[in-house]
């Protein structure tokens, strides 16, 4: 931890501050937060706001002294209302240390890699290696939970307690647009509710949707007024609507049997469709509708009405776009009008630019800047294609061409070109990272146009072309989901006739993928003294021979004995001598 935060309502707040200077900002901050409503302040949603107390706390694990901060996403009801905080591996204190410039240890290392607090686009919360931790250094962090909290409790400075996050959840609005809830208040009998055959409540078309300071159904007495099935006296509806949540909470089950109309949903249907593979949505669902929805599919578990405890296999959350540090919003006027952006940039390219921003699941800054560099690009690629359209025109003559008709130059994009397939189809797929997917069709662009002006001065070698249109095809092809419009027409203009999408997406060779040559880094006790270039078959004897035949190596080794000679995974050779 490096800084400890407490909820703004928290008793001790006041007991803090009374002899701090910065007593009036903390009052001033209280106030604001207390305008916030608690479901807002915990979703996401809201900026994350803080205000420091001018006061400090011991850490117990390392005896470091940590400021106190009040935030605005702690709250009173959840746990004790503070929190140690962890920027490096929690995204809300993340955000809170960046915007706060607080300090961000990294304590936990992802096996194989290393993170540094400079490099961090977001919290790393997965599993890993502890670091920076004392006595617990090299633990898995799986394992560390329990036996740091061990370490607390024999010290006195801690324990174990669940916290339930659970809330009752009111789900009557004062709506027009909402499920009708099934309830009839008799005088008589009560509450009581709407006989299953009188099922569903529909909602009335009468309704005055005007303020009256109660429900619009209230207005429609056609609607309000009805029998008490019980008894059969008069009695009136609940005019409250059900919170939409309630219908976002099964609607996929719906979806699987959309034309079913003697039950909500086919249990047959379910078994084939459910649960969901992958589930893509904003962040702002991730506390609230996602959990509504796991309740419902909990229930109807439980009931034996579906066959699966969760609805969601896999959760993607996006990030929201920010413009001037918050998300964008009318109230806040930090808004961009996409018309405007359209006519002058188009609507691929700002595709081009929302998802080459960076990784989809951190907050995107928006900037009218990152619009002209998408627009360049695709400009870019407009003019590759065109200044090589004549090639387009010929007859294809191969499906296939063999190796000893393309050029070294040659078999250097055609594997650049399958390196790229196999890196975009791997990003898109696997991680959803758009935004290296276009680095790496980028980095295919710059070398093809280096090639096409070797292939000109080469008066266009029939393998080499056929390596050139490949290499043009793909990136068009690669291009179809990032920019599907600009794709499309380039599809077209490239002489072929049926559209770019129904084609399968491309695949990658294997063999392409293969190096031909490796660069080999060859050292004398440990410094740089030559490279070379050796087939990529050559093993560890033939790149030592290769290695010990160069000039400037027979040089340095002359009349020195060799101690012996290291080869490091085939890319490097460090001879010792003495």
């Amino acid at each position: 931890a490096t800084y400890f935060l407490l909820s703004p309502e928290h008793p001790l707040v006041e007991e803090i501050i009374k002899d701090s200077p910065y007593k009036d900002e903390v009052k001033n901050f209280k106030e604001k937060v207390s305008k916030e409503s608690a479901i807002d302040r915990v979703s996401g949603i809201l900026e994350k706001k803080g205000c420091f107390t001018g006061e400090y706390v011991i850490n117990p694990l390392n005896d470091e002294e940590i400021p106190i901060w009040l935030a605005n996403y702690v709250l009173m009801d959840y746990g004790t209302g503070a929190v140690m905080a962890v920027p490096a591996h929690d995204q809300r204190d993340f955000e809170f240390a960046k915007k706060y410039n607080l300090p961000i240890r990294i304590v936990i290392q992802p096996e194989g890699k290393k993170i540094t607090s400079d490099n961090m686009e977001a919290a790393f919360d997965e599993e890993g290696i502890m670091v920076n931790s004392g006595q617990f250094n090299g633990l898995p962090s799986s394992k560390s939970l329990d036996i740091i909290i061990d370490y607390l409790m024999k010290k006195g400075s801690g324990g174990r307690e669940v916290n339930y996050r659970l809330r009752d959840w009111l789900i009557s609005r004062q709506r027009y647009w909402g499920a009708p809830i099934p309830m009839i208040y008799c005088a008589d009998c009560g509450m009581v509710p709407v006989p299953e055959s009188d099922l569903p409540v529909v909602l009335p078309e009468d309704v005055d949707f005007r303020p009256k300071g109660m429900s619009p159904l209230a207005s429609s007495k056609e609607f309000a007024n009805t029998i008490c099935p019980k008894c059969g006296k008069e009695a009136k509806r609940e005019t409250d609507t059900m919170d939409t949540f309630v219908c976002s909470s099964w609607y996929y089950l719906r979806f699987c049997s959309p034309k079913t109309d003697t039950a909500p949903f086919d249990a047959e249907e379910l078994k084939y469709w459910m649960p969901v593979d992958q589930y893509i949505g904003g962040v702002e669902h991730a506390i609230l509708h996602l959990l509504y929805s796991r309740f419902f599919t909990k229930a109807l578990y439980d009931m034996g009405f579906v066959n699966f405890k969760e609805p969601f296999k896999r959760l993607f959350t996006q990030g929201m776009v920010c413009k001037d540090g918050a998300a964008m919003s009318k109230s806040k006027g930090n808004i961009v009008n996409p018309g405007k952006i359209f006519s002058k940039f188009g609507i691929d390219a700002t595709r081009v630019m929302m998802l080459f921003a960076g990784p989809p699941e951190v907050d995107m800054e928006w900037t009218d800047k990152g619009m002209e560099g998408a627009s360049r690009f695709l400009n870019r690629v407009w003019r590759l294609i065109y200044n090589n359209i004549d090639y387009f025109k010929k007859p294809k003559n191969k499906e296939e061409v063999s190796p000893e008709d393309i050029s070294v130059d040659a078999k250097k994009i055609r594997q650049k070109t399958h390196q790229t397939i196999k890196k975009v189809t791997e990003d898109i797929e696997e991680r959803f990272h758009f935004n290296t997917a276009i680095s790496a069709i980028m980095e295919l662009v710059n070398e093809v146009y280096k090639f096409q002006i070797e292939a000109e001065e080469k008066q266009g070698k029939e393998g080499d072309i056929f390596v050139l249109k490949e290499a043009l095809e793909m990136i068009v092809r690669l291009l179809g989901p990032i920019a599907p419009h600009f794709s499309e027409e380039l599809w077209q203009e490239m002489g072929n006739k049926e559209s770019i999408y129904p084609l399968p997406w491309p695949k990658y060779d294997k063999k392409m993928l293969e190096e031909e040559e490796k660069l080999i880094i060859v050292q004398v006790n440990g410094k740089l003294r030559g490279k070379l270039t050796v087939p990529a078959s050559y093993g560890d004897d033939k790149i030592k021979e290769e290695a010990l035949s160069l000039p400037k190596i027979q040089e340095k080794i002359k009349a020195k004995k060799i101690i012996k000679i290291i080869v490091v995974s085939g890319k490097l050779v460090n001879i010792v001598i003495k």
